[in-house]
């Protein structure tokens, strides 16, 4: 789900953007090959990988998401900007079951000058060896305050969604992951580009970032770099094409 369509916290949120659309996927790391026709959205004819099984285990699930490049403090909030645009993120104290696992809540609005055109609700765990699962969104689009599209929502074991990372167990440049699968509909892939990125922006500099490039088949044009930095998260979207930016403005911890 890349910004510019759907969860702005996680790196994941083309689904949205690419609504109906179809591709071919490609392989990674987390393990792809086979696939198979069938009719997604719209009754295009898409592409599903049959082979792309995350190691997914709710038994190494661990209570709370504090990996130090993406931590989810209940209580935290953090704002970005870029142009016009606004998002606003808070981590919720209360939990969704997926997967047999309490997943943490985030929830980010997404505003145009002032008026709400995106409202999603987030669901992440951590495992003991420190990765963080993406396990889905409701994700909602908006205009004048009505909701005009529930594209890109899923939910991992629903309808054959599965789950992807956010941070990956042991990232390495040049790494490539899911963060997220749901045929046809959400498909998004990272790229590790460097350990040791660091960023300057309206919240402070920081230091010591994995820095990711963010695309989907489903839309090849669209890439992004974001930058996931200690102690805060992602703190700075970049779009590859256009060069702009949705930078951290601030962060509010409990």
């Amino acid at each position: 789900m890349l910004t510019g369509a759907g969860p702005r916290l996680v790196a994941a949120a083309l689904s949205a953007v690419a609504l109906a659309g179809c591709g071919s996927d490609e392989s990674g790391s987390s393990g792809n090959g086979g696939s198979a026709g069938t009719n997604g959205a719209g009754g295009k004819s898409c592409t599903i990988d049959t082979s792309y099984n995350p190691p997914f285990d709710p038994q190494a699930v661990v209570a709370t998401v504090d990996n130090p490049l993406f931590p989810l403090l209940p209580g935290t909030k953090l704002s970005l900007v870029g142009g016009e645009e606004t998002i606003e993120i808070e981590v919720l104290t209360e939990k969704k079951q997926v997967l047999g696992v309490p997943a943490t809540v985030v929830h980010d609005v997404v505003k145009v000058n002032g008026e709400i055109i995106e409202d999603t609700f987030d669901w992440f765990a951590q495992d003991k060896s420190g990765a963080v699962w993406y396990l889905g969104e409701d994700t909602k689009e908006l205009s004048g305050g009505q909701v005009t599209s529930t594209h890109g929502s899923w939910e991992a074991g629903v309808d054959g969604a599965k789950p992807g990372y956010i941070i990956p167990p042991t990232p390495t440049v040049g790494l490539k992951f899911r963060q997220e699968y749901y045929a046809c509909e959400a498909e998004d892939w990272a790229e590790v580009l460097d350990l040791n990125a660091s960023a300057t922006v309206p919240a402070g500099s920081f230091t010591g970032c994995l820095k990711t490039r963010d695309y989907t088949p489903l839309e090849p044009a669209l890439n992004e770099e974001k930058y996931y930095c200690p102690g805060a998260g992602p703190v700075l979207v970049v779009d590859v094409t256009t060069q702009e930016k949705e930078e951290l403005e601030r962060i509010e911890k409990p």
